[in-house]
């Protein structure tokens, strides 16, 4: 088949709805489709064309940033050109441009899948209210003209205002989770690189942005280290300079500056280390507030790297704990709540570790490759 993704984001921008896509994109390369992603070029520097893995990739000119959408004058002119060369069209949500792709997709009478990453909620402000709005009667036209609808859990699609319109289309595929068995060596090496012995060390990989809550794990923090006074947060992920997240990261800088000597910055590290850096944490933490988190791919990474995770109860999010046992589950927006189960899993780390091989079979990267693979052969159009 020939396979067009869409989303505003592609590599080397990081978050989870990129990796996501990055590993679909290259997953189906791998087996025998041809792939070809269709993003913004949201800098300058970026190549307007180029193949990576297989996958081809073509990058949008972007006139101007707002927030963090792109405006895309060109877009249609390179929609056209691409759905010429495609059978089915895969569009990862939250984009602008969603119902303007599905619907000259099945104009073209090319199959529509939308792969619904999550509920847009942007940063407090008028403006980004007015955004918000703004994206649900588009949102509403992009269903209309899809042939089914992707979801990471029915759990997470029974909570979403927007997916229960839309029931009869919906397929819950699993996450795409593909990360190799941490290396001993590797480990230890980046360890000692950053200076992470002597101690708990609470992981955190995510950028930050409004919607993960650092703010709740560093409240929490004199609470753990009144039970754990070695115990240290080690991030990972975009911290400074986040599109769209200038007036968060001001936020945060009072509580930063407080715990300085308990924080590790570690910068984003490239996905080869990602296997180390969960394997030296004792526990991750995932502290998200709102529905714009759906899953949290890096839960099932940090299992399947032998480390427990305490996951805040939210639709989708919650899931990986339920399923596995490895963890525990506490009310968003609580730092007392998230503060005791931290200690808890610290103090008894043992009874929350699952064994490698349960995660993977719970979370199997092949079986949601071939999902995808499946849902796409139903809809293409293709003679």
């Amino acid at each position: 088949m020939r396979i067009l993704i869409a989303l505003t984001y592609y590599r080397p921008h990081v978050s989870g709805l990129t990796i996501y896509a990055e590993r679909l994109a290259r997953g189906l390369a791998r087996r025998g489709h041809r792939v070809t992603v269709l993003t913004a070029r949201f800098a300058p520097t970026l190549a307007a064309r180029e193949t990576c893995d297989g996958v081809d990739i073509v990058r949008v000119p972007v006139a101007l940033k707002i927030s963090k959408g792109a405006i895309m004058p060109r877009f249609a002119t390179h929609a056209a050109a691409a759905l010429a060369e495609a059978d089915v069209v895969n569009v990862h949500m939250p984009q602008f441009e969603a119902a303007l792709l599905a619907w000259m997709a099945r104009r073209a009478r090319r199959g529509v899948v939308l792969t619904y990453q999550c509920d847009l909620r942007l940063p407090p402000g008028a403006f980004n209210r007015a955004v918000e709005w703004s994206l649900r009667p588009l949102n509403a036209l992009a269903a209309a003209a899809a042939d089914a609808i992707v979801v990471t859990t029915d759990d997470y699609a029974r909570h979403s205002p927007f997916l229960s319109h839309h029931a009869a289309k919906l397929r819950a595929i699993a996450p795409l989770v593909d990360l190799p068995a941490p290396d001993a060596a590797a480990t230890a090496a980046l360890r000692a690189r950053w200076g992470l012995g002597g101690g708990p060390i609470i992981g955190f990989a995510a950028r930050f942005a409004a919607e993960k809550g650092v703010e709740y794990l560093l409240e929490a923090l004199p609470a753990v280290l009144a039970e754990q006074p070695a115990a240290r947060v080690a991030f990972t992920g975009a911290y400074k300079d986040t599109v769209g997240e200038d007036a968060y990261w001001q936020r945060l800088a009072p509580l930063i500056d407080r715990h300085r000597e308990r924080l590790v910055f570690l910068d984003l590290l490239p996905l080869a280390e990602m296997p180390s850096f969960f394997a030296a944490c004792d526990v991750l933490a995932v502290t998200s507030l709102n529905s714009t988190e759906a899953f949290g791919m890096v839960q099932v990474e940090a299992m399947l790297c032998g480390t427990p995770v305490v996951a805040t109860d939210l639709p989708g999010v919650r899931e990986a704990v339920r399923h596995t046992g490895m963890g525990r589950i506490v009310p968003p927006r609580d730092a007392a709540a998230l503060a005791a189960a931290l200690v808890e899993v610290l103090r008894e780390r043992p009874r929350f570790v699952r064994p490698r091989e349960t995660i993977g079979a719970a979370f199997d990267l092949e079986r949601s490759l071939r999902q995808y693979e499946e849902l796409f052969a139903q809809v293409s159009r293709a003679p």
